[in-house]
C-alpha cells in the first residue's frame, strides 16, 4: 500500500464513462489505485472494508464493459459498494461515510442513479434484477441487468425463490456469484478462464442453440438425454450442475482478481443476445491487496478508523461492557443450569453474542446462515420437543422471519425466546437496521410476552425470566452498544410477568418508560425537580402484558402521564393508551402523551443525533411535560439549581 495518496489515473476518472476507453494496463493500474483509495477512506471513517476490497477488479471490470447506469448494476447487501462509490461520481464525499449528512454505507436509490436498488440486508438482487429485466422486455428495452450476489447471502431461500423464478423465464438476466469463501468451489486455473471464455462466448452459444433445434427432431427421450448430457458434462467440469437444474446458464469459476479472465468473459456475456438467464461464478478474497486485512480472521468485515500503514484500529475503551456481551454472559449462566438451553443465530454469531455461548456451549449452538425464516421454524422444532431455544436476531432481521414467528411460533404457543438486538436508533448503520417496529409487531400476538430491557441488569434478569416462561413465546429487546455501568449479578433474577417497577416517586408528572430511555427520563424528572415538579418515574419492563395496575396507580395520582419507548407507532405507547381509554382512565382530566420514534425514516449519524431529531432526549420529556402543564413559557428560563 505505498504511495497510498497518488492516483493519477484514478484523479480522472469522475464516472464510469471515463473509463471505457482505458487499456488492460490501465485497468490494472486503475484497480490498484482505487484498492489503495478505498482503504485510505475507510481508515478515517471506520467502514466495511474487507468485502469492498474483494471487488475491486470486478467493480473495474463491471463498470468498463457495461453502460452503467442504463445497464443496472445491483450490489447485494450493500457492503461491498465502496468502490463502486467511489467510481460514480461520490469519491469527493467519501470522508462522509456512513456519518450524519453524508453517504450511506449501503447503495442508496436517492443518492444516486448509479443505485438503481437500495439493499442493507442480504439475498434481494436476485429478485429486484429479475423484476427490473422484466420491466425492461415489456418496455422494449435492451439494456443488460446484473446482480451480484455473495456465496453468503447464497444461504438465504429468497436468492433460490428468485433463481427458481428466473430460471423459468426468457428474461435476461446476468447474476454474478461472488464467492469469497472458498465455500463452493476453487478456481482451477488457465484452464477454467480459458472453459469459461469458451462457453461464455456467442460461438459456443449459438452452437448450443443450434444443437438444441437439431434435438428437438429427434424423439423426446433423446432430446432430453442430450440436453442433460451437456449440461451435466459442463457441470462436471465447472461445479455449476446446481445452478443448470435451477435454468441458469453457468460460467466459472474465475478469478475475480484477474483482469485477463473478468473482461473477456464480461464482455461476451453483455454481447450474446441469448434469452435467459446467465449466472458467472467468480472467486475473490475478501480484504485483498491489504495485508492487515487479509491476515485478519474476519479480513476486516466492520473496521472502525484504523491506521493504514500498521491496520491498527482505533477503538475506544468501552466504559460499560455492551448489550451483546451482557446477554452472552446471561446466557451462559442459564446453560449451565439447564441442558435445555440452546442458542440459534442468522449469521451473525459475534453480532449477536451466540460466538461466546458457543465457545463454551459448541453442541448446543447452531448458526443457520441467513435463513432468519428458517431458523425461526427450527427453534420451534426444537421448542416442540422440550429444548429452550433462544433464537438471537436483530430487530430488522426478524422482519423477514415474520410469518414463521406468527405461525410456526405463536399460533401454536410454542415457548420460542426471541433475543432482540438491535432495539432503537443504530448509528452509521442508518435506518436499514433500525430496530423500530419490532414492539409493534410482537406484541400484537395473541399470548406473547415481549420485554425490554432498561439496562445490563435488566437484560440478564429478561434471560433468566425468558428461559423460565415454558407454556407460550416471548421476546426482551435491548439496544446496540454499551450498557449504562450498573453493577451485574452473578445470574438475573425471574421477574414478575407483567409487572413493572418504580423507580423514583413524585406527586405531579408520571413518566413511564419502556426499554432504554429510562436515564434519560431520570435525568428529565431532576430538571423537572429543579423546576419545582414532583416526578414519578417507572419502568414498565412489558408492554405485553402490561401493568395494568401500576398503570391506574400513575393515572389516578399525577395530572400528567406520559409514556417514552424507542419504538415506532403502533408500540407500547399505543397499547397503554387503549387500555387506558377502555379502563375510564381518561375521561378524568388526566393529561396524556406518548413519545415515540417519528414517522420517518432517519439516515446514519451518531445515535446521540438521532435520539435528538427523535426528540427523545431528556430535555424533550422535560418539554413535553412543561407543556401539557401548559408552562411552556418557562422554558425559557433556567431551571433553578
Amino acid at each position: 500500500m505505498d504511495n497510498i495518496n497518488e492516483t493519477p489515473l484514478l484523479d480522472k476518472v469522475r464516472f464510469p464513462a471515463d473509463t471505457r476507453g482505458f487499456s488492460q494496463a490501465e485497468l490494472l493500474q486503475l484497480a490498484d489505485e482505487l484498492r489503495r483509495d478505498t482503504v485510505r477512506n475507510v481508515s478515517i471513517t471506520g467502514g466495511h472494508l474487507g468485502a469492498s476490497l474483494g471487488v475491486v477488479e470486478l467493480t473495474v471490470a463491471l463498470h468498463h464493459v457495461f453502460n452503467t447506469p442504463d445497464d443496472r448494476l445491483i450490489w447485494d447487501v450493500g457492503h461491498q459498494c465502496y468502490p463502486h462509490k467511489i467510481l460514480t461520481g461520490r469519491r469527493e464525499r467519501m470522508n462522509t461515510l456512513r456519518q450524519g449528512d453524508g453517504i450511506s454505507g449501503f447503495t442508496k436509490r436517492s443518492e444516486s442513479e448509479y443505485d438503481p436498488f437500495g439493499a442493507a440486508h442480504s439475498s434481494t438482487s436476485i429478485s429486484a434484477g429479475l423484476g427490473m429485466a422484466v420491466a425492461s422486455e415489456l418496455s422494449g428495452k435492451k439494456n443488460n441487468v446484473i446482480a451480484v450476489i455473495g456465496d453468503g447471502a447464497m444461504t438465504a431461500g429468497m436468492a433460490y425463490e428468485a433463481m427458481n423464478n428466473a430460471g423459468s423465464m426468457d428474461a435476461r438476466l446476468i447474476v454474478i456469484l461472488n464467492d469469497n469463501d472458498m465455500s463452493i468451489a476453487p478456481p482451477v486455473g488457465a484452464l477454467s478462464a480459458y472453459l469459461s471464455r469458451l462457453i461464455s462466448s456467442k460461438t459456443y452459444r449459438s452452437a448450443r442453440h443450434f444443437a438444441k433445434n437439431v434435438s428437438k427432431r429427434l424423439p423426446r427421450q433423446f432430446e432430453t438425454v442430450a440436453q442433460r448430457a451437456e449440461e451435466y458434462a459442463r457441470g462436471m467440469v465447472t461445479g455449476g450442475t446446481l445452478f443448470e437444474e435451477l435454468g441458469f446458464y453457468y460460467v466459472g469459476p474465475i478469478d475475480g482478481h484477474n483482469m485477463d479472465h473478468l473482461i473477456p468473459v464480461l464482455k461476451n456475456l453483455r454481447d450474446d443476445q441469448e434469452d435467459g438467464p446467465v449466472l458467472l461464478h467468480i472467486v475473490t478474497e475478501k480484504g485483498h491487496g491489504y495485508k492487515p486485512a487479509e491476515e485478519s480472521a474476519d479480513k476486516y468485515h466492520g473496521v472502525s478508523k484504523f491506521d493504514v500503514v500498521t491496520g491498527k484500529q482505533h477503538k475506544p475503551k468501552p466504559n460499560a461492557p455492551s448489550y451483546t456481551n451482557v446477554f452472552a454472559k446471561a446466557l451462559i449462566e442459564e446453560a449451565k443450569h439447564d441442558d435445555k438451553v440452546v442458542a440459534i443465530t442468522a449469521a451473525m454469531p459475534s453480532g449477536t453474542g451466540v460466538d461466546k455461548f458457543g465457545d463454551v456451549y459448541p453442541e448446543r449452538s447452531f448458526d443457520v446462515g441467513i435463513a432468519e425464516q428458517h431458523g425461526v421454524t427450527f427453534a420451534a422444532g426444537m421448542a416442540t420437543e422440550g429444548f429452550k431455544p433462544f433464537a438471537a436476531i436483530y430487530s430488522t432481521f426478524l422482519q423477514r422471519a415474520y410469518d414463521q414467528v406468527v405461525h410456526d411460533v405463536a399460533i401454536q404457543s410454542l415457548p420460542v425466546r426471541f433475543a432482540i438486538d438491535r432495539a432503537g436508533y443504530v448509528g452509521a448503520d442508518g435506518s436499514t437496521h433500525c430496530g423500530a417496529f419490532d414492539v409493534a409487531y410482537l406484541a400484537t400476538l395473541p399470548n406473547f410476552v415481549v420485554m425490554a430491557a432498561a439496562d445490563e441488569a435488566e437484560l440478564m434478569h429478561m434471560t433468566r425470566t425468558a428461559a423460565s416462561i415454558d407454556d407460550r413465546p416471548s421476546a426482551f429487546r435491548y439496544p446496540r452498544g454499551e450498557g449504562i455501568g450498573i453493577e451485574l449479578p452473578e445470574r438475573g433474577e425471574i421477574l414478575e410477568i407483567g409487572k413493572g417497577r418504580i423507580v423514583r416517586e413524585g406527586k405531579t408528572a408520571a413518566i413511564l418508560s419502556f426499554g432504554g430511555r429510562l436515564q434519560e427520563c431520570l435525568k428529565a424528572s431532576e430538571e423537572l425537580a429543579a423546576r419545582g415538579l414532583s416526578t414519578t418515574v417507572a419502568d414498565a419492563r412489558f408492554a405485553k402484558p402490561l401493568d395494568e395496575d401500576m398503570i391506574r396507580d400513575l393515572a389516578r395520582n399525577h395530572e400528567v402521564l406520559v409514556t417514552i419507548e424507542e419504538g415506532s407507532i403502533g408500540g407500547f405507547g399505543s397499547h397503554v393508551l387503549t387500555f387506558m381509554a377502555n379502563d375510564g382512565l381518561l375521561e378524568n382530566g388526566l393529561k396524556v402523551r406518548a413519545m415515540m420514534m417519528p414517522d420517518e425514516f432517519l439516515d446514519q449519524d451518531k445515535p446521540e443525533k438521532q435520539y435528538d431529531t427523535a426528540r427523545l432526549n431528556a430535555s424533550h420529556i422535560v418539554e413535553t411535560v412543561m407543556t401539557a402543564l401548559g408552562r411552556e413559557s418557562e422554558l425559557s428560563s433556567p431551571a433553578r439549581a
